[in-house]
């Protein structure tokens, strides 16, 4: 008898196990194969990774430079030192100060350029991070050093410093009788809902405070709507930093409830197709330049390998075939436009790409300059409590939401919008985006230098065409030649919509100048054997040889210290 039921229980074992066993397969298949694909590996591997830094003699030689050219990087720092310090002597003070009291400040200062070279760029290559006055594309610092801005304000500026400074001036003026008051609604609040739900074709509005809550809040509604738990985002897409949309490195918590697949793969369509559990799909179109890679910075362009291009029909095609299944399936497809909306073209990336979302949330420029965040959506997923279950609601509130002086700032915006010179702004904007970074890609191409550009319209990151350890140090020479950029260096690169052609020449005169800065002090200087793989393996090695001496209790040594 048990000789029939043994196999009979193992065949009903597998009958169960089976399903459960495929559905872990496909989505093992559907996740990239880069560390951005796996997030909890990528977690893991970051912990392991030890603190190490450069000392002098072997920072400027750490590709194996001839001792001729590493004299060369060296006096060229030196000089670069000098020049920063004599420029900005009060702008670098006021940093230094402030520097103990906001964190931000030290973990900026920390993560400019790969933690190897940090601590000595640190000290030698000190950055200003306060600055006085902008004029249109100009941004001055305390010491009167003007800079060409290409930072972006973290994407707000699309149209103009002049612009925002517009719009919170008439935004003040609008409501300056009604005051701080919250709770209650300035009528412009009703005016900004209709003007949202016409741009983005939905039907509802909610406003938040940044556009991390109102990505919260759209996850939050379509796990209430859907009576499911997990969402899908894509492999190297931001989305805020609150846990469940950054399962990875920089988040202490493990997200048991998401899923990071590989964008643009058909793997992943299985996927969304075979599972009865996913409750909303996220996509950033920022990644349209990347897909499946993290937004660039310079901290870790610790080689040539960064890589980005844009194929505008391909990745519309993959949005249309997101819609197609997400609709199938009843899941929720959600655009997080608070990067490029309005940024790509006056109704978002749905326009841009021409797909429709069920839920889009915008946030930066919508602002007119102040913070603020906003979730537009279909009605039935907006709702936030079930008449037949009064106690069973959705709860998302927020002290300062629909703030007075923010409301009146974005009516000023949305009203912008409609001027004749803001819709000629955004007049055959990618052709004439594209034509200025083809320009630029050929002054670098003609003059031999090994640097180019890729760009989403005003969204660029920077290229390199020569495997190098040193390609951060181009920040630095951008900073010098007058180009203002963020935090991330050359990984962005966000132009406002009012360089004109005299302007963004006078940036193309900048950049080419530093490169070749840049070139002619040895920083790009090649073996002939090195390439982007093998700097990679060098490494892993230096990182290997630090756990190990760690292990053994041994200082270290080779490597600096």
């Amino acid at each position: 008898m048990n000789s029939i039921v043994a196999p009979l229980v193992a065949l009903a074992l597998l009958a169960v196990a089976a399903p459960a066993a495929k559905r872990r397969l496909e989505l093992s298949r559907a996740k990239h194969g880069s560390l951005t694909g796996h997030t909890r590996w990528a977690r893991r591997l970051a912990g392991l990774i030890p603190g190490y830094g450069y000392d002098e003699q072997h920072f400027f030689n750490t590709d194996g430079a001839p001792s001729a050219i590493a004299t060369s990087r060296s006096a060229a720092f030196a000089r670069m030192s000098e020049t920063i310090r004599a420029r900005s002597p009060r702008t670098l003070a006021a940093t230094a100060d402030a520097q103990a009291a906001i964190s931000d400040l030290q973990f900026t200062a920390a993560y400019r350029v790969p933690f190897q070279f940090s601590e000595y760029v640190r000290q030698h290559l000190p950055v200003g991070a306060f600055v006085r006055a902008t004029d249109r594309v100009m941004v001055e610092d305390l010491d009167g050093n003007r800079r060409y801005d290409v930072s972006g304000s973290y994407g707000v500026n699309l149209f103009g410093h002049e612009f925002y400074k517009g719009c919170i001036d008439e935004g003040v003026a609008l409501v300056r009788d009604l005051g701080p008051l919250l709770g209650s609604y300035h009528p412009c609040v009703a005016e900004n809902a209709k003007r949202l739900c016409a741009i983005s074709g939905l039907d509802e509005v909610s406003f938040h405070m940044s556009g991390t809550e109102a990505v919260m809040q759209a996850v939050r509604l379509a796990r209430y709507h859907t009576r499911r738990r997990k969402l899908v985002r894509f492999s190297g897409a931001y989305h805020g930093w609150w846990d469940d949309v950054q399962p990875g490195p920089g988040n202490p918590a493990t997200p048991s409830h998401t899923f990071t697949l590989a964008e643009m793969s058909s793997a992943t369509l299985r996927v969304l197709r075979s599972r009865r559990d996913i409750a909303c799909v996220l996509v950033n179109p920022l990644q349209a330049l990347h897909p499946n890679r993290s937004a660039p910075g310079d901290s870790t362009l610790v080689n040539s390998a960064r890589r980005a291009g844009v194929d505008r029909d391909a990745y519309a095609q993959w949005l249309r075939e997101l819609r197609e299944v997400c609709t199938a399936r009843g899941i929720v497809l959600i655009f997080d436009e608070v990067f490029v909306g309005f940024r790509l073209a006056p109704g978002g990336a749905q326009e841009y790409f021409g797909v429709r979302a069920d839920l889009v949330t915008y946030g930066k420029t919508l602002g007119g300059g102040l913070p603020v965040g906003a979730l537009c959506g279909r009605s039935d997923l907006m709702k936030r409590f079930r008449n037949e279950r009064p106690a069973d609601i959705c709860f998302a509130r927020g002290t300062f939401n629909s703030h007075p002086y923010v409301m009146g700032a974005m009516s000023a915006f949305l009203s912008r919008l409609d001027r004749s010179e803001i819709r000629a702004l955004y007049a055959d904007m990618d052709a004439r985006w594209d034509a200025r970074a083809a320009a630029l890609n050929k002054r670098l191409e003609d003059a031999d230098l090994p640097v180019r550009v890729a760009n989403l319209a005003t969204i660029w990151t920077v290229l390199y065409t020569r495997p190098s350890r040193y390609n951060w140090m181009f920040q630095f020479y951008l900073r010098a030649a007058g180009v203002g950029l963020s935090w991330v260096g050359t990984g962005r690169l966000i132009f406002s919509l009012d360089y004109g052609d005299a302007e963004f020449d006078a940036v193309t005169e900048r950049f080419v100048a530093a490169a070749r800065s840049m070139l002619n002090d040895g920083w790009w200087w090649c073996a002939p054997n090195l390439t982007d793989k093998g700097i990679g393996r060098t490494i892993a090695a230096e990182l290997m040889a630090q756990i190990v001496r760690r292990l053994r209790f041994l200082p270290s040594a080779a490597s600096g210290r």
